[in-house]
């Protein structure tokens, strides 16, 4: 039932998300028309092409041919270049996925990581350390981030290339910058968690059974402090991808967002659609893996539901 409803609501975000982007499509300063004839095109020519592409059309009647064509899994074609816009993004997708998986994943070691450790020596020199440390991090923009670590580790250092798409050297510096704030996020949380639950009564009782620190904390007080960072983990893909955009335009990583930011550049709405379009069905998506995996972790989920 839980899931039938996340369904509904996922159909119901995508349709709004076409919405919004075919309504702010006629925002963009360009003529579709005279981006596809050139500059020289003379009145003709540029009435012809507009029948050709249905913008001669009432809205509604626009509106309707492109929600059939995205249902179709047709976005389109460039304007700029005519390359097929839903081939551009396969295309562009593995650099992409890689780069926030990778992001994703290193946010959360070094979150639980972080906060567990800290949780475990409130007080301590290593606690406040990592507190300011967090709250530094937290308060500065990802491009920024980004720009520091490329001009420190990739400029003056030298240890890692300074930008570019390949193997594991090339994703540590795009994927730190990405994954540093949410990391910095999900330490604090997972910190406040474990301090709370470790005074919870099934604690006390694997203590009293005579179990090790490590099951302790880790099977019975970590499991139970992850719950919430599961359900922020799903909320926050929205704004990794959005992070997402810049990180791969200041390190010139060859996905999705270097190709919207490409396509805002050069006024290509079709583009902008299908990358726009394309990035709500991976969040959608995401957060419906997310659901599913809270399930399997919190067991009063799955009776509730």
């Amino acid at each position: 039932m839980l899931l039938l409803q996340r369904l509904g609501w996922a159909v119901v975000i995508l349709f709004g998300v076409s919405a919004l982007t075919f309504a702010l499509s006629f925002l963009v300063p360009s003529d579709p028309a005279r981006t596809v004839a050139g500059p020289k095109a003379d009145r003709e020519t540029l009435e012809l092409i507009r029948h050709e592409m249905g913008l001669d059309a009432p809205v509604p009647v626009q509106f309707g041919r492109y929600l059939a064509r995205l249902v179709r899994g047709d976005l389109g074609r460039s304007y700029v270049t005519r390359e097929n816009v839903r081939d551009a993004i396969i295309e562009r997708l593995p650099a992409t996925l890689f780069l926030a998986l990778s992001s994703l994943a290193l946010a959360i070691v070094v979150g639980i990581a972080s906060g567990t450790l800290t949780s475990l020596r409130v007080g301590s020199g290593v606690d406040i350390g990592v507190l300011v440390l967090s709250l530094v991090i937290l308060s500065v923009p990802v491009f920024w981030l980004g720009i520091l670590l490329l001009d420190v580790i990739g400029y003056r250092l030298r240890w890692l290339p300074l930008g570019g798409f390949g193997g594991l050297r090339f994703v540590l510096l795009p994927a730190s910058a990405l994954a540093l704030r949410y990391a910095a996020y999900y330490g604090r949380i997972v910190h406040t968690n474990m301090r709370q639950v470790v005074n919870e009564d099934y604690v006390r009782s694997a203590r009293a059974k005579g179990l090790g620190p490590v099951a302790v904390y880790g099977r019975h007080a970590l499991r139970n402090a992850l719950i919430p960072v599961t359900t922020l983990v799903g909320l926050d893909f929205a704004g990794l991808m959005g992070g997402v955009v810049l990180t791969e335009t200041v390190f010139n990583w060859p996905g999705l967002g270097r190709l919207a930011v490409d396509a805002v550049f050069n006024l290509d709405i079709p583009m902008i659609m299908g990358t726009v379009q394309f990035s709500a069905l991976l969040v959608v998506v995401a957060n419906m893996l997310i659901d599913l995996l809270y399930l399997v972790i919190d067991p009063r989920i799955r009776l509730s539901s």
